[in-house]
Protein backbone atom coordinates (compact mmCIF):
# COMPACT_ATOMS: atom_id res chain seq x y z
CA UNK A 1 0.00 0.00 0.00
CA UNK A 2 1.29 3.46 -0.94
CA UNK A 3 2.40 5.76 1.88
CA UNK A 4 0.01 8.66 2.52
CA UNK A 5 1.43 12.18 2.46
CA UNK A 6 -0.47 15.47 2.59
CA UNK A 7 0.15 19.08 1.67
CA UNK A 8 -1.79 21.81 3.46
CA UNK A 9 -2.53 25.36 2.30
CA UNK A 10 -4.87 28.07 3.51
CA UNK A 11 -4.69 30.50 0.60
CA UNK A 12 -3.00 29.01 -2.47
CA UNK A 13 -5.19 27.76 -5.34
CA UNK A 14 -5.47 24.00 -5.75
CA UNK A 15 -3.46 24.07 -8.97
CA UNK A 16 -0.72 26.37 -7.65
CA UNK A 17 2.55 25.76 -9.48
CA UNK A 18 4.94 25.10 -6.58
CA UNK A 19 2.56 23.08 -4.43
CA UNK A 20 0.44 21.12 -6.91
CA UNK A 21 2.33 21.07 -10.19
CA UNK A 22 5.82 20.64 -8.76
CA UNK A 23 5.82 19.06 -5.31
CA UNK A 24 2.55 17.09 -5.36
CA UNK A 25 3.06 15.83 -8.91
CA UNK A 26 6.64 14.82 -8.13
CA UNK A 27 5.44 12.84 -5.10
CA UNK A 28 2.74 11.11 -7.17
CA UNK A 29 5.44 10.06 -9.64
CA UNK A 30 7.48 8.69 -6.74
CA UNK A 31 4.61 6.39 -5.79
CA UNK A 32 3.13 8.18 -2.77
CA UNK A 33 -0.60 8.52 -2.12
CA UNK A 34 -0.78 12.31 -2.23
CA UNK A 35 -3.46 14.43 -0.56
CA UNK A 36 -3.85 18.20 -0.80
CA UNK A 37 -6.00 20.17 1.66
CA UNK A 38 -7.12 23.57 0.34
CA UNK A 39 -9.67 26.18 1.34
CA UNK A 40 -11.33 27.43 -1.83
CA UNK A 41 -14.95 26.27 -1.54
CA UNK A 42 -14.72 24.20 -4.75
CA UNK A 43 -15.26 20.80 -3.14
CA UNK A 44 -13.49 17.45 -3.23
CA UNK A 45 -11.70 16.16 -6.33
CA UNK A 46 -9.12 13.72 -7.64
CA UNK A 47 -6.84 15.52 -10.09
CA UNK A 48 -3.81 13.93 -11.76
CA UNK A 49 -3.42 11.46 -8.93
CA UNK A 50 -3.82 14.02 -6.12
CA UNK A 51 -6.73 13.66 -3.67
CA UNK A 52 -7.96 17.21 -3.08
CA UNK A 53 -9.90 18.02 0.11
CA UNK A 54 -11.69 21.33 0.63
CA UNK A 55 -11.84 22.87 4.13
CA UNK A 56 -14.21 25.59 2.89
CA UNK A 57 -13.64 29.17 1.91
CA UNK A 58 -13.30 31.96 4.48
CA UNK A 59 -13.42 35.72 4.09
CA UNK A 60 -10.97 38.19 5.53
CA UNK A 61 -7.35 38.03 6.63
CA UNK A 62 -8.17 37.46 10.32
CA UNK A 63 -10.40 34.45 9.59
CA UNK A 64 -7.73 32.98 7.31
CA UNK A 65 -4.95 33.38 9.82
CA UNK A 66 -6.77 32.42 13.03
CA UNK A 67 -9.79 30.24 12.21
CA UNK A 68 -8.83 28.49 8.99
CA UNK A 69 -5.83 26.55 10.37
CA UNK A 70 -8.17 24.71 12.72
CA UNK A 71 -10.54 23.83 9.89
CA UNK A 72 -7.56 22.60 7.88
CA UNK A 73 -6.48 20.54 10.91
CA UNK A 74 -9.90 18.86 11.24
CA UNK A 75 -9.69 17.75 7.61
CA UNK A 76 -5.99 16.86 7.71
CA UNK A 77 -6.14 14.62 10.77
CA UNK A 78 -8.76 12.39 9.10
CA UNK A 79 -6.33 11.66 6.26
CA UNK A 80 -3.91 10.04 8.73
CA UNK A 81 -0.89 10.86 6.59
CA UNK A 82 2.63 9.84 7.53
CA UNK A 83 4.00 13.21 6.41
CA UNK A 84 2.31 16.63 6.38
CA UNK A 85 3.89 19.51 4.47
CA UNK A 86 2.43 22.93 5.29
CA UNK A 87 2.74 25.99 3.09
CA UNK A 88 1.64 28.98 5.18
CA UNK A 89 3.02 30.38 8.43
CA UNK A 90 -0.40 30.33 10.13
CA UNK A 91 -0.45 26.55 9.76
CA UNK A 92 2.37 26.37 12.29
CA UNK A 93 -0.48 26.75 14.83
CA UNK A 94 -1.40 23.11 14.15
CA UNK A 95 2.06 21.71 13.45
CA UNK A 96 2.67 20.29 16.90
CA UNK A 97 -0.80 18.72 17.04
CA UNK A 98 -0.02 16.75 13.87
CA UNK A 99 3.39 15.84 15.26
CA UNK A 100 1.91 14.61 18.55
CA UNK A 101 -0.51 12.45 16.56
CA UNK A 102 2.53 10.59 15.21
CA UNK A 103 3.12 12.30 11.85
CA UNK A 104 6.26 13.87 10.46
CA UNK A 105 5.72 17.58 9.79
CA UNK A 106 7.50 19.78 7.24
CA UNK A 107 7.22 23.56 7.09
CA UNK A 108 7.64 24.78 3.50
CA UNK A 109 8.62 28.44 3.88
CA UNK A 110 7.92 30.29 0.63
CA UNK A 111 9.15 33.65 1.92
CA UNK A 112 11.08 35.22 4.78
CA UNK A 113 7.97 36.19 6.74
CA UNK A 114 9.59 38.26 9.53
CA UNK A 115 11.24 40.46 6.89
CA UNK A 116 8.03 40.56 4.84
CA UNK A 117 6.12 41.87 7.87
CA UNK A 118 8.33 44.96 7.87
CA UNK A 119 6.67 46.13 4.64
CA UNK A 120 3.08 45.00 5.25
CA UNK A 121 0.79 48.02 4.89
CA UNK A 122 -2.01 46.37 6.87
CA UNK A 123 0.19 46.43 9.99
CA UNK A 124 0.72 49.84 11.56
CA UNK A 125 4.27 51.05 10.91
CA UNK A 126 4.59 51.67 14.65
CA UNK A 127 4.21 47.96 15.43
CA UNK A 128 5.89 46.23 12.47
CA UNK A 129 9.27 45.66 14.15
CA UNK A 130 7.57 44.29 17.26
CA UNK A 131 5.30 41.97 15.24
CA UNK A 132 8.26 40.85 13.10
CA UNK A 133 10.40 39.98 16.12
CA UNK A 134 7.57 38.21 17.95
CA UNK A 135 6.61 36.20 14.89
CA UNK A 136 10.23 35.19 14.22
CA UNK A 137 10.50 33.76 17.73
CA UNK A 138 7.26 31.81 17.26
CA UNK A 139 8.29 30.54 13.82
CA UNK A 140 11.74 29.50 15.05
CA UNK A 141 10.30 27.73 18.11
CA UNK A 142 7.80 25.63 16.13
CA UNK A 143 10.30 24.94 13.37
CA UNK A 144 12.82 23.63 15.89
CA UNK A 145 10.28 21.04 17.13
CA UNK A 146 9.12 19.58 13.82
CA UNK A 147 10.77 17.09 11.47
CA UNK A 148 12.06 19.38 8.73
CA UNK A 149 11.96 22.77 7.06
CA UNK A 150 12.00 23.50 3.33
CA UNK A 151 13.21 26.90 2.15
CA UNK A 152 12.21 28.27 -1.25
CA UNK A 153 15.54 30.14 -1.46
CA UNK A 154 19.05 29.60 -0.06
CA UNK A 155 18.53 32.66 2.16
CA UNK A 156 15.48 31.13 3.85
CA UNK A 157 17.27 27.81 4.26
CA UNK A 158 20.27 29.49 5.89
CA UNK A 159 18.01 31.16 8.42
CA UNK A 160 16.12 28.00 9.41
CA UNK A 161 19.24 25.82 9.49
CA UNK A 162 20.06 27.55 12.78
CA UNK A 163 17.03 25.96 14.45
CA UNK A 164 16.45 22.74 12.49
CA UNK A 165 19.33 20.61 11.21
CA UNK A 166 17.08 18.99 8.60
CA UNK A 167 16.56 22.10 6.46
CA UNK A 168 16.80 21.88 2.68
CA UNK A 169 16.41 24.28 -0.24
CA UNK A 170 13.86 23.54 -2.94
CA UNK A 171 14.38 26.38 -5.37
CA UNK A 172 11.31 27.51 -7.23
CA UNK A 173 12.83 26.73 -10.62
CA UNK A 174 10.50 26.23 -13.62
CA UNK A 175 9.04 22.95 -14.77
CA UNK A 176 10.22 21.49 -18.05
CA UNK A 177 6.80 22.43 -19.47
CA UNK A 178 7.51 26.07 -18.59
CA UNK A 179 10.76 26.08 -20.55
CA UNK A 180 9.45 27.42 -23.80
CA UNK A 181 10.79 26.27 -27.14
CA UNK A 182 11.48 29.60 -28.84
CA UNK A 183 13.78 30.74 -31.58
CA UNK A 184 16.38 33.37 -30.81
CA UNK A 185 14.67 36.59 -31.80
CA UNK A 186 15.59 39.45 -34.03
CA UNK A 187 13.70 42.31 -35.66
CA UNK A 188 11.05 42.70 -32.94
CA UNK A 189 11.18 46.46 -32.68
CA UNK A 190 11.59 47.91 -29.19
CA UNK A 191 9.02 45.96 -27.16
CA UNK A 192 9.82 44.93 -23.59
CA UNK A 193 7.45 43.22 -21.18
CA UNK A 194 6.40 42.84 -17.58
CA UNK A 195 3.97 40.06 -16.68
CA UNK A 196 2.74 39.51 -13.13
CA UNK A 197 1.17 41.25 -10.16
CA UNK A 198 1.38 45.01 -10.69
CA UNK A 199 2.29 47.06 -7.64
CA UNK A 200 4.33 50.09 -6.65
CA UNK A 201 6.93 47.95 -4.84
CA UNK A 202 7.33 45.82 -7.96
CA UNK A 203 8.42 48.91 -9.85
CA UNK A 204 5.50 49.79 -12.13
CA UNK A 205 6.00 53.56 -11.91
CA UNK A 206 9.74 53.35 -12.63
CA UNK A 207 9.12 50.98 -15.55
CA UNK A 208 6.74 53.44 -17.18
CA UNK A 209 8.94 56.47 -16.49
CA UNK A 210 11.95 54.74 -18.08
CA UNK A 211 10.31 54.05 -21.45
CA UNK A 212 10.79 57.42 -23.16
CA UNK A 213 14.53 57.57 -22.41
CA UNK A 214 14.99 54.12 -23.98
CA UNK A 215 12.55 54.74 -26.85
CA UNK A 216 10.83 51.52 -25.76
CA UNK A 217 7.29 50.18 -25.57
CA UNK A 218 6.08 48.12 -22.62
CA UNK A 219 3.70 45.19 -23.03
CA UNK A 220 2.15 45.00 -19.56
CA UNK A 221 0.01 42.13 -18.27
CA UNK A 222 -1.42 41.39 -14.86
CA UNK A 223 -3.73 42.89 -12.27
CA UNK A 224 -3.06 46.20 -10.54
CA UNK A 225 -2.99 45.96 -6.76
CA UNK A 226 -5.51 48.80 -6.54
CA UNK A 227 -7.66 51.07 -8.66
CA UNK A 228 -5.75 54.05 -7.25
CA UNK A 229 -2.42 52.67 -8.48
CA UNK A 230 -3.83 52.00 -11.94
CA UNK A 231 -5.15 55.56 -12.10
CA UNK A 232 -1.75 56.93 -11.06
CA UNK A 233 0.07 54.77 -13.63
CA UNK A 234 -2.26 55.84 -16.42
CA UNK A 235 -1.62 59.50 -15.53
CA UNK A 236 2.11 59.20 -16.22
CA UNK A 237 3.37 60.64 -19.54
CA UNK A 238 4.97 57.28 -20.36
CA UNK A 239 1.61 55.49 -20.32
CA UNK A 240 1.27 56.35 -24.03
CA UNK A 241 4.05 53.78 -24.57
CA UNK A 242 2.24 51.03 -22.63
CA UNK A 243 0.24 48.24 -24.23
CA UNK A 244 -1.81 47.02 -21.26
CA UNK A 245 -3.31 43.55 -21.77
CA UNK A 246 -4.91 43.04 -18.32
CA UNK A 247 -4.94 39.57 -16.75
CA UNK A 248 -3.97 36.98 -19.34
CA UNK A 249 -3.88 33.20 -19.84
CA UNK A 250 -0.73 31.08 -19.90
CA UNK A 251 -1.03 30.94 -23.70
CA UNK A 252 -1.16 34.73 -23.82
CA UNK A 253 1.89 34.97 -21.54
CA UNK A 254 3.94 33.00 -24.06
CA UNK A 255 2.61 35.12 -26.91
CA UNK A 256 3.63 38.33 -25.09
CA UNK A 257 7.13 36.99 -24.48
CA UNK A 258 7.55 36.06 -28.14
CA UNK A 259 6.61 39.67 -29.03
CA UNK A 260 9.23 41.16 -26.69
CA UNK A 261 12.97 41.69 -26.71
CA UNK A 262 13.53 41.94 -22.94
CA UNK A 263 11.77 41.29 -19.66
CA UNK A 264 11.60 43.71 -16.72
CA UNK A 265 11.93 42.62 -13.09
CA UNK A 266 12.43 45.79 -11.06
CA UNK A 267 11.30 44.99 -7.53
CA UNK A 268 12.05 47.66 -4.96
CA UNK A 269 14.61 46.76 -2.24
CA UNK A 270 11.98 45.66 0.28
CA UNK A 271 13.31 43.23 2.95
CA UNK A 272 11.42 40.32 1.42
CA UNK A 273 12.51 41.06 -2.16
CA UNK A 274 16.28 41.26 -1.76
CA UNK A 275 16.80 37.52 -1.17
CA UNK A 276 13.90 36.23 -3.27
CA UNK A 277 14.15 34.16 -6.45
CA UNK A 278 11.05 35.10 -8.47
CA UNK A 279 9.83 32.37 -10.80
CA UNK A 280 9.34 35.12 -13.37
CA UNK A 281 13.10 35.56 -13.65
CA UNK A 282 13.56 31.99 -14.84
CA UNK A 283 10.47 32.16 -17.04
CA UNK A 284 11.89 35.16 -18.89
CA UNK A 285 15.23 33.41 -19.27
CA UNK A 286 13.62 30.22 -20.54
CA UNK A 287 11.83 32.23 -23.23
CA UNK A 288 15.12 33.78 -24.34
CA UNK A 289 14.40 37.22 -22.90
CA UNK A 290 17.36 39.20 -21.55
CA UNK A 291 16.46 40.80 -18.21
CA UNK A 292 16.70 44.28 -16.83
CA UNK A 293 16.51 43.46 -13.13
CA UNK A 294 17.08 44.95 -9.70
CA UNK A 295 20.68 44.99 -8.52
CA UNK A 296 20.15 42.76 -5.49
CA UNK A 297 23.32 40.74 -4.75
CA UNK A 298 21.61 37.37 -5.34
CA UNK A 299 20.18 38.54 -8.67
CA UNK A 300 23.46 40.13 -9.76
CA UNK A 301 25.26 36.87 -8.99
CA UNK A 302 22.77 34.75 -10.93
CA UNK A 303 22.40 36.98 -13.97
CA UNK A 304 26.01 38.15 -14.21
CA UNK A 305 27.29 34.59 -13.85
CA UNK A 306 25.44 33.48 -16.97
CA UNK A 307 25.39 36.80 -18.82
CA UNK A 308 21.60 36.83 -19.15
CA UNK A 309 20.81 40.42 -18.29
CA UNK A 310 21.67 43.78 -16.78
CA UNK A 311 21.13 44.68 -13.11
CA UNK A 312 20.41 48.27 -12.07
CA UNK A 313 19.14 50.32 -9.14
CA UNK A 314 15.36 49.75 -9.44
CA UNK A 315 14.67 53.24 -8.10
CA UNK A 316 16.89 54.98 -10.67
CA UNK A 317 14.78 55.69 -13.75
CA UNK A 318 17.77 56.97 -15.74
CA UNK A 319 19.75 53.77 -15.04
CA UNK A 320 16.77 51.65 -16.11
CA UNK A 321 16.44 53.63 -19.34
CA UNK A 322 20.14 53.25 -20.10
CA UNK A 323 20.03 49.48 -19.49
CA UNK A 324 17.00 49.09 -21.74
CA UNK A 325 18.60 51.20 -24.45
CA UNK A 326 21.79 49.15 -24.23
CA UNK A 327 19.87 45.94 -24.90
CA UNK A 328 17.55 47.36 -27.56
CA UNK A 329 20.37 49.05 -29.49
CA UNK A 330 22.62 45.96 -29.54
CA UNK A 331 21.04 43.23 -31.65
CA UNK A 332 24.01 40.88 -31.38
CA UNK A 333 24.32 41.40 -27.63
CA UNK A 334 20.61 40.73 -27.15
CA UNK A 335 20.88 37.46 -29.07
CA UNK A 336 23.86 36.39 -26.95
CA UNK A 337 22.05 37.20 -23.67
CA UNK A 338 19.04 35.29 -24.96
CA UNK A 339 21.17 32.23 -25.73
CA UNK A 340 22.96 32.29 -22.39
CA UNK A 341 19.74 32.68 -20.39
CA UNK A 342 18.08 29.72 -22.07
CA UNK A 343 21.19 27.59 -21.69
CA UNK A 344 21.29 28.34 -17.95
CA UNK A 345 17.67 27.27 -17.51
CA UNK A 346 18.18 24.10 -19.55
CA UNK A 347 21.28 23.05 -17.63
CA UNK A 348 20.79 24.47 -14.14
CA UNK A 349 17.55 26.28 -13.32
CA UNK A 350 14.85 23.61 -13.67
CA UNK A 351 12.61 21.78 -11.21
CA UNK A 352 14.00 18.43 -12.34
CA UNK A 353 17.25 19.38 -10.59
CA UNK A 354 15.37 20.10 -7.34
CA UNK A 355 13.10 17.04 -7.39
CA UNK A 356 15.77 14.59 -6.10
CA UNK A 357 16.14 16.73 -2.96
CA UNK A 358 12.41 16.37 -2.27
CA UNK A 359 12.66 12.61 -2.77
CA UNK A 360 15.65 12.37 -0.43
CA UNK A 361 13.92 14.40 2.28
CA UNK A 362 10.83 12.17 2.28
CA UNK A 363 12.94 9.02 2.27
CA UNK A 364 14.93 10.35 5.21
CA UNK A 365 11.78 11.17 7.21
CA UNK A 366 10.33 7.72 6.62
CA UNK A 367 13.50 5.75 7.39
Amino acid sequence: MAIKVAHLTTCHPRDEVRIFQKECQSLVAMGYEVHLVVADGKGEALVRGVHIHDAGKTHGRLARMVLLPWRIWRVARKIKARIYQMHEPELLLIALLLKWAGARVIYDSHEDVPRAVLSRDWISARYRKLVSAAYERFEDFISSHIAAVVGATPHITKRFSRVNFRTVTLNNFPLASEVHAVALKSGLGRNVCYIGAISAVRGIMEMIDSLEGADARLILAGAFESAALEKAARALPGWSRVDYRGSVSRKDVLEIMTQSRAGLLLYHPEPNHVDAQPNKMFEYMSAGLPLVASNFPLWVEGLTEVGAGVCVDPLDVKAISQALKKILDDEAGMIEMSRRGREAVLTKYQWIFEEPKLAALYEDLLS
